[in-house]
């Protein structure tokens, strides 16, 4: 995408947006702006605060203070309008694995309440985008990681989202599947002018993808830029050599919550 397209308005807002848990401030007056149709990368360590502000994002946790606008909506106050506005791939899988690809696509398009006609045809177009319609009638416990993380993009962008929120979505997949994937995803982008927010710790894919990199550590954002620019900061020679710079080599430790608990929270009253 070039730069006089990524210069558009902001789809995401996001104030000094604080996260407080008793005498633990997990997020601390964060502050960044992401550009409809970019794709920016949201890099930290694991306790950094990343998930939590994630999670303030996409309703699933309320602020202790700032403001958040995401698509023009307020995620406290209108939840149901900030939860059209995007799609979601976790890092853990959340898919049924009991049900079959069109299965799990239509299990979706009912929670987002899509009729059964739009439904149908944009299964189909969904499914063959991510190469999957001929395999649509079979059990995802069939599926390889890198079919079911395909079928996990597809159905995000079901209900036809602005923002595509990817949690580290490629994840143990081999190097082949990742290329495939973040292809598709590209593709998107490029095509549909879907905005992608990521998490990853895979930093060439951040600095080859990203347009925009925050980098978070105990709970404030540290630096944001250009991978190009954060290298040239810290006179570091990639986004890998720069993240460490920031955020030092001291191995970090976090729970990550089950995705099915997140997926639960989100569409509670749905179910």
């Amino acid at each position: 995408m070039s730069e006089t397209e990524m210069t558009g308005e902001a789809i995401i807002e996001v104030t000094e947006l604080t996260k407080k848990y008793g005498d633990l401030t997990a997020v601390d007056c964060v502050s960044f702006t992401v550009r409809r149709g970019e794709i920016f990368a949201f890099l930290g360590p694991n306790g950094a605060g990343k998930t939590t502000t994630i999670k303030m994002l996409t309703t699933l946790l309320a602020p202790t203070g700032g403001a958040i606008r995401l698509n023009g909506y307020d995620p406290v106050r209108e939840q149901d309008a900030v939860r059209r506005s995007f799609g979601i791939v976790f890092q853990d899988p959340s898919l049924d694995n009991e049900l079959t690809a069109y299965e799990n696509m239509v299990f979706h398009a009912v929670l987002f309440r899509i009729p059964p006609q739009l439904r149908k045809e944009r299964i189909k177009a969904l499914l063959e985008l991510v190469q999957l319609w001929e395999r649509k009638d079979e059990q995802v416990k069939k599926f390889s990681g890198g079919m079911k993380r395909r079928l996990e993009i597809a159905r995000g962008l079901l209900h036809l989202p602005q923002i595509l929120f990817l949690d580290e979505p490629t994840l143990g997949l081999d190097p082949q599947t990742r290329h495939l994937l973040w292809e598709h995803i590209r593709e998107l982008n490029k095509k549909e002018q879907i905005t992608v927010f990521l998490t990853t710790h895979i930093m060439e894919e951040a600095e080859r993808v990203a347009g925009t990199v925050a980098v978070i550590d105990h709970g404030k954002i540290i630096d944001q830029g250009s991978p190009g620019a954060l290298a040239e900061r810290t006179g570091t020679a990639s986004l890998e050599e720069a993240f460490l710079a920031l955020t030092g080599k001291a191995i970090r430790e976090e729970e990550p919550e089950s995705a099915n608990i997140m997926l639960k929270r989100m569409f509670r009253g749905r179910w």
